[in-house]
C-alpha cells in the first residue's frame, strides 16, 4: 500500500481572476489576514505526515523566499515562531509546469520524485477549522484525516465538502454509497446535480497514478485528465470519500469575492481581532 510521504502542492495557475495583484504576487502567497495561503497548506501537508514537499510551479512565479530563514530577519519577532519557516526540516522540491494544461499534467511535473502513494493540494485552497492567533496557530487536521482514510482502506480518497445546491454549477459534484464515490459530474445545474458534495481541492493519489496519466492522457482528455483518472478509481470501487463538516471553511485565494469574505470570515474569529474588527464592522455597516 505504502506510506503517504510525500505531498504536491499544485501553484502553477496563472491567477487570472486576481489580476493585476497576481501580476506581481502568486495568489498561493496572498495572505489570509497574516498569514500566506501557502504556508496554511505547507504546514497542514506536514501534520499530515508529508516530509517531502513538492511545488508546482509556472516560469513568471517566484517562491524563492519560501527558502529563506526569516527567523533571521526578524529574530524579536520569530523566537520559536517556526510559522515563518514552513519548510524548515522538510525535503523540498519545485517542478516548473511550462504549459497550463490542467491538474494531471502538472502533478506530472513531479514524477521522477516521488515513489508510492501521495497527497495532493491545490495552492489556492485552505481548508480550515482553525483560526487561533498566530502564536497559537494550529494546522488544518482536513489532510491528516485523509491520510488516516487512505492507510485504513488502501485506496485513492478525495474530500468533499457540501457547497449547498446554488454552488454545485462550479464546482465537480459527486454521489455517494457507502463513503465510496459512484459519480462525478463536472458543474451540473440544480436540477441535475447528483448531491451538493464537491470536490474540493485535497486527494491521495495512489501508486498507479503516473501510469493511468499516461493512459488517460492530456492530449486526449486536456483539462479533464484529472477527472479521467478519478473515474478510473470510481468504477473500480475505489475512490474513497472523507466528507467535511460543517466547522471547516473553504477560503480560496484565486478569486476577488471569495478572497474578500475569506480576510472577514477568518478575522471574526481570530482571538486577537474578533470584537475589535466586530465593533469596527457593525459602525461601518451601520
Amino acid at each position: 500500500m505504502g506510506t503517504v510521504r510525500d505531498a504536491v502542492i499544485v501553484a502553477a495557475g496563472l491567477g487570472t481572476r486576481m489580476l493585476p495583484t497576481s501580476a506581481y504576487i502568486p495568489k498561493e502567497l496572498l495572505p489570509l489576514v497574516d498569514m500566506p495561503a501557502l504556508h496554511h497548506l505547507i504546514f497542514e501537508a506536514r501534520a499530515a505526515g508529508c516530509d517531502r514537499i513538492h511545488i508546482i510551479t509556472s516560469p513568471n512565479k517566484d517562491f524563492a523566499s519560501l527558502n529563506e530563514d526569516l527567523t533571521q530577519t526578524f529574530p524579536t519577532y520569530s523566537k520559536g515562531n517556526t510559522h515563518l519557516n514552513p519548510l524548515q526540516g522538510v525535503e523540498t522540491y519545485f517542478h516548473t509546469q511550462h504549459e497550463q494544461k490542467g491538474l494531471g499534467h502538472a502533478v506530472m511535473m513531479a514524477r521522477d520524485d516521488i515513489d508510492g502513494p501521495f497527497l495532493v493540494l491545490l495552492g489556492d485552497n485552505i481548508l480550515t477549522a482553525n483560526h487561533a492567533e498566530l502564536s497559537d496557530f494550529k494546522p488544518s487536521s482536513v489532510s491528516k484525516s485523509l491520510v488516516e482514510l487512505f492507510e485504513r482502506y488502501g485506496q485513492p480518497c478525495v474530500s468533499l465538502y457540501d457547497v449547498g445546491i446554488d454552488r454545485v454549477g462550479d464546482y465537480g459534484i459527486v454521489s455517494l454509497d457507502k463513503g465510496t464515490i459512484t459519480s462525478i459530474v463536472e458543474k451540473p445545474s440544480p436540477a441535475n446535480a447528483p448531491s451538493t458534495f464537491a470536490l474540493c481541492g485535497r486527494f491521495i493519489y495512489g501508486e498507479d497514478t503516473f501510469d493511468l496519466l499516461e493512459r488517460y492522457s492530456v492530449e486526449e482528455y486536456g483539462e479533464m485528465q484529472s477527472i479521467e483518472l478519478l473515474r478510473h478509481w470510481m468504477k473500480n470501487g475505489e475512490l474513497r470519500a472523507d466528507l467535511l463538516t460543517n466547522e471547516i471553511a473553504w477560503y480560496d485565494s484565486g478569486l476577488p469575492l471569495e478572497w474578500l469574505k475569506s480576510q472577514v470570515d477568518h478575522a471574526l474569529l481570530r482571538p486577537e481581532y474578533r470584537q475589535q474588527f466586530r465593533t469596527w464592522l457593525e459602525k461601518r455597516l451601520s
